[in-house]
């Protein structure tokens, strides 16, 4: 299965600038969001996801998967968006991407929680890493992370001892 749902990742060359591959997972979320989520969750065992309380989704395609993993195991959401989306108190934590620089935050509301990050791609890690920051900033524990994508050949991101799983490495 898969393979199947590889697939249907579309490639676009030079995209959002000359040199990177941009693999667009519109196509398979379209088509194949139920079996995508599915392949994401079985990634974990039941005994792991028995110590997750919620699901941090990562603006904004993150937002996708971690909001349909919640809802398809029953857990808490999270989340951690651009600056000035959130209502305050929040915190804050800046970081590289591939392509330049940005912040993200996450609320400071909420009671500590164990935690399972999702993503859609991990790229050089920038993302993730700020992301489990404003996690323990708030209190939260990371049980697990999980992209649908790993572009390994452009990271190799640990969280402690926590290693990413994906669906598809390239």
């Amino acid at each position: 299965m898969l393979a199947e749902l590889e697939a249907l990742i579309s490639l676009t060359p030079d995209f959002p600038q000359k040199g990177i591959l941009f693999r667009d997972i519109s196509p398979l979320l379209k088509t194949r969001l139920n079996d995508t989520i599915e392949a994401m969750a079985a990634l974990f065992t039941s005994a792991e996801w028995s110590e997750i309380d919620a699901v941090v989704g990562i603006e904004s395609r993150g937002f996708i998967l971690a909001s349909a993993m919640a809802y398809a195991r029953n857990k808490e959401l999270l989340l951690v968006r651009k600056p000035g989306k959130l209502p305050p108190p929040v915190h804050t934590v800046s970081y590289t991407l591939e392509y330049g620089q940005d912040s993200l935050q996450m609320s400071s509301q909420f009671s500590p929680s164990r935690v399972l990050v999702v993503d859609d791609v991990l790229a050089t890690g920038g993302t993730l890493r700020a992301t489990c920051q404003l996690c323990e900033q708030a209190g939260h524990r990371i049980h697990g992370i999980v992209t649908l994508i790993d572009l390994e050949a452009l990271n190799d991101f640990h969280w402690g001892d926590i290693a990413p799983r994906a669906c598809f490495r390239y």
